[in-house]
């Protein structure tokens, strides 16, 4: 399945682009992408295309935030039909429903967990495509977005955490301090926000019940509409509870709404298993994982789901045809002291 987004977001970056004195029209059309685009904003265009672009002109103009600055522009409204449903929402826990329940409409890479633990709530976020490799670029816009989401619903009373990336930190921190205004973690176990568990539950005042029920039932009739991929879902799910210990065929089958029998045969008819879809996934997070010194060796078994690092080894060896500390080491990958 071909992963798609608004084509609102190409007005985002067209204005970043300009900034950083970059031809955005004709890097989106080497891409495959028309800039005539944004004069329909729901029209839906490629993420791979969008990611590579945008990774691209980071490269070109040398920003390491350039994704960031795109999120820095975004507004509530740039969620397209979605956004008349979020501002009606009762609180932000339930907006962030929303934004779960109607990703599809969204951004069909986007993926996106909830974690409730005691008094603090983890939003994790992942960018799933069929690009190789892990975009950066990708991953501080989708987080810069939400972040902004955040704000725009609970104003002054949004005081995230912290704010967590799982690659290096870049080598100016003016641009996530200004935006985020909060602790940054780098080398996390995870991409998201930390925040307290009571700013999920403070009272939107632009709440309406009616107008949200009204915007309710015309999504729905969108969501019947749009394209649906189990297979794709499940891979995306896979993305965020594996580092989590949670990615178990039984714990991915309630997540998805049906018991494991059905999720089965649901898979297989769209020519998949379970097992595939977690080597995979194993295989494209490893490169992630190994590429930065921050993280052992035992602790990446752990993040992919293995309790002895010499499961591990085995496994890396069968799939790669070397253990991971010689991978490391042919890439020049030097871990961290203490690590």
């Amino acid at each position: 399945m071909t992963a798609l987004a608004r084509a609102a977001i190409l007005t985002n970056y067209l204005e970043v682009a300009r900034h950083f004195g970059l031809n955005g029209p004709k890097l989106l059309a080497e891409a495959g992408l028309n800039a005539a685009l944004i004069s329909d904003p729901n029209q839906r265009i490629s993420v791979a295309a969008a990611i590579a672009t945008i990774e691209e002109s980071a490269r070109l103009s040398g920003c390491e935030t350039f994704g960031l600055r795109m999120a820095e522009l975004r507004q509530l409204s740039d969620f397209g039909e979605v956004s008349l449903l979020l501002s009606h929402q009762r609180s932000l826990r339930d907006a962030l429903q929303v934004i779960v329940q109607y990703r599809h409409l969204l951004n069909d890479s986007l993926a996106i967990h909830i974690e409730e633990s005691g008094k603090t709530v983890i939003i994790r976020e992942e960018v799933i495509t069929d690009l190789p490799g892990h975009s950066r670029q990708a991953i501080e816009l989708a987080i810069g977005v939400m972040h902004r989401f955040c704000a725009a619903l609970l104003g002054a009373h949004w005081h995230p955490i912290s704010v967590n990336f799982s690659h290096e930190a870049p080598a100016d921190l003016t641009v996530h301090r200004r935006i985020f205004g909060c602790k940054l973690e780098f080398g996390s176990e995870f991409n998201g926000i930390v925040c307290q568990a009571a700013d999920l539950d403070a009272s939107n005042p632009l709440a309406n019940e009616a107008m949200a029920r009204h915007a309710q039932r015309y999504l729905d009739s969108l969501q019947r509409t749009a394209e649906h991929s189990l297979v794709f879902d499940v891979r995306k799910a896979i993305y965020l509870l594996l580092p989590m210990g949670r990615a178990t065929i039984e714990q991915i089958a309630q997540a998805q709404g049906m018991n494991v029998r059905t999720l089965q045969r649901r898979l297989e008819e769209g020519g998949a298993s379970f097992s595939e879809l977690i080597n995979d996934v194993r295989r494209d997070l490893v490169m992630r994982y190994l590429e930065n010194p921050g993280y052992s060796l035992s602790r990446i078994a752990d993040m992919l789901g293995y309790s002895m690092p010499s499961s591990f080894t085995r496994w890396f060896i069968a799939q790669f045809g070397m253990p991971p500390a010689a991978w490391r080491a042919e890439h020049k990958i030097v871990p961290r002291k203490g690590v």
